[in-house]
């Protein structure tokens, strides 16, 4: 059975795990703010979800300024070395860049310049009071979840193979129990010098030293000179409208436009009319998602290098003239192959009592990332550049100083020009599939957000980096959907009740002064509000 959603009026923290969601309550109590609440939630996922996220990987926040009544984003994400290329790797007879080990660690962590920054704009507790939490517990330890412990049991034979992954998760040589302690010594130490040292001790001290040393050992790409070039930057959020709301995302590199064309799209139609339980919503969503998709793998890459017409993909005479493609009557599937992406991502949102939310999610693009850990340092480096592609005809084609298609998208919806739904969720492919279910459960059926997250979700696309192109949906469907819909041509395959292969999301809504959260029970998640 699951919880009662909680509902507030004063501050919420709704994270993927518990430990995280109590870190950012305490900071909101100490008298932080939500931008504050948001970095020490990053900071502590980085060591308590380290399948997910960590301090080698990228984050995006998006953000509401209760002061200014302005909605900003940061884009955490990094930039390849100057020495990798495209023809790097075809020289060395590749044909693509490989998903593990050192070489796929190409671009450079922005998550702690991230953090540096959403905090020096808006935070007002003391730098060191956000990240000493996050020492903490990779100093003393935490219980390994539920959650963790089945991804280390899947990537056993990956976390073996590197010494720095082995000594910390597989202690013993053995699987971890599920409550079991934790530590991660050469973590805290790294997390420490962070935070005595702020963002200059990642990209210009004695961290960036032993990492980049690591790397050049290990006959990897990135230098000293690729982490202090390091800069993100702050972003104006895109958005449409859809029903009378305001839905904004991250900008490009992020694929965040693509669930705002689908939004666009589905907006030309009474969705009242389609059973939210029903094969006919399934088909629409899929075949929705499928054009999307299409338009963003033809588009998406760092705009630096190449223009992205968004203008037109996000106009609403475009989503008509998509949606007029779409074969509703009779029903039939559309033909598209996806590209197989990652999906190890953690999501969080917080909102305070002055009125300030923010939606962030991070990510170390695969599960544990590129497998690599960067000496003694604790660092597991991301694989996030292992999606370059090294075809010339990609928008996507991997060059120096380059950011690659990046699938982080929080999520941020306003009414009335103030938040009214936060949300997002884990999942290469699965991040704007889940964001469409969540909205369209939300603003088109009437359902409160633990109801939307909840309900029973698909996935379609290979967002596992798996071969296979099938549309999931959970078993909680039916067979009697999944047999209609492959009548209609899908490719279907029913996955457990509550599937981890759907990803998983965490949201807060507020409406006419409550705030009500949820976590979704397929992860490790938990709400806090007062």
């Amino acid at each position: 059975m699951l919880n009662p959603m909680p509902r507030v009026h004063r501050a919420m923290v709704a994270a993927p795990h518990y430990i995280a969601s109590a870190v950012g309550s305490a900071v909101l109590h100490d008298g932080g703010n939500a931008f504050d609440a948001s970095v020490a939630v990053s900071a502590v996922l980085s060591v308590v979800a380290p399948h997910m996220t960590g301090i080698g990987g990228d984050a995006f926040f998006l953000a509401y300024d209760a002061k200014t009544g302005s909605c900003v984003g940061y884009n955490g994400s990094g930039r390849s070395g100057m020495q990798a290329s495209a023809d790097r790797y075809l020289h060395a007879g590749l044909e693509k860049i490989p998903h593990r080990g050192v070489e796929s660690a190409i671009t450079v962590p922005g998550m702690v310049d991230a953090w540096w920054n959403v905090w020096t704009r808006y935070g007002r507790l003391p730098w060191e009071r956000l990240i000493e939490p996050a020492v903490r517990y990779a100093e003393e330890g935490f219980p390994v979840s539920r959650n963790l412990r089945e991804w280390i049991a899947k990537d056993r034979e990956l976390i073996a193979a590197d010494p720095g992954l082995r000594k910390v998760y597989l202690p013993g040589g053995r699987l971890p129990r599920e409550g079991e302690r934790l530590v991660h010594p050469e973590l805290a130490a790294t997390l420490r010098a962070v935070m005595e040292g702020g963002r200059s001790a990642f990209y210009e001290g004695p961290v960036m030293s032993a990492v980049t040393s690591a790397i050049e050992a290990d006959g990897g790409l990135l230098t000293p000179d690729d982490f202090r070039m390091h800069a993100g930057e702050w972003v104006n959020p895109i958005r449409v409208t859809y029903r009378g709301c305001e839905v904004c995302q991250m900008p490009p590199n992020s694929q965040g436009f693509s669930v705002l064309m689908m939004l666009n799209m589905i907006e030309t139609l009474d969705l009242s009319v389609y059973n939210r339980l029903s094969a006919e919503y399934f088909h629409l969503m899929v075949e929705v998602v499928k054009l999307a998709f299409r338009e963003r793998d033809a588009f998406l890459t760092d705009p630096d290098f190449r223009p992205i017409p968004l203008d037109r993909l996000l106009s609403k005479e475009y989503a008509a003239k998509l949606m007029r493609s779409i074969r509703i009557h009779p029903p039939q599937a559309g033909q598209f192959r996806s590209q197989p992406t990652g999906s190890d991502t953690a999501y969080a949102a917080v909102v305070d009592e002055e009125g300030n939310a923010v939606s962030f999610i991070q990510s170390l693009y695969f599960d544990f990332g590129s497998a690599w850990t960067a000496g003694a340092t604790g660092i597991i480096l991301q694989n996030r550049g292992s999606f370059f592609s090294l075809d010339e005809r990609s928008p996507n084609r991997l060059e120096p100083r380059k950011r690659t298609f990046h699938t982080l998208m929080p999520g941020m919806v306003l009414r009335g020009g103030k938040p009214y739904l936060l949300a997002g969720a884990q999942g290469g492919e699965g991040q704007p599939q889940t964001a469409l279910a969540i909205l369209t459960g939300v603003i088109d059926y009437g359902l409160t957000i633990q109801e939307a997250i909840c309900l029973p979700r698909w996935v379609y696309g290979r967002t596992w980096g798996e071969d296979s192109d099938a549309l999931r949906l959970e078993s909680r469907c039916g067979a009697a959907i999944a047999d209609t819909l492959r009548r209609w041509g899908h490719r279907v395959e029913l996955v457990g009740r509550y599937d981890g292969v759907v990803g998983t999301a965490q949201g807060i809504m507020i409406e006419d002064g409550v705030i009500s959260g949820a976590a979704d029970p397929r992860g490790d998640g938990s709400v806090v509000g007062w």
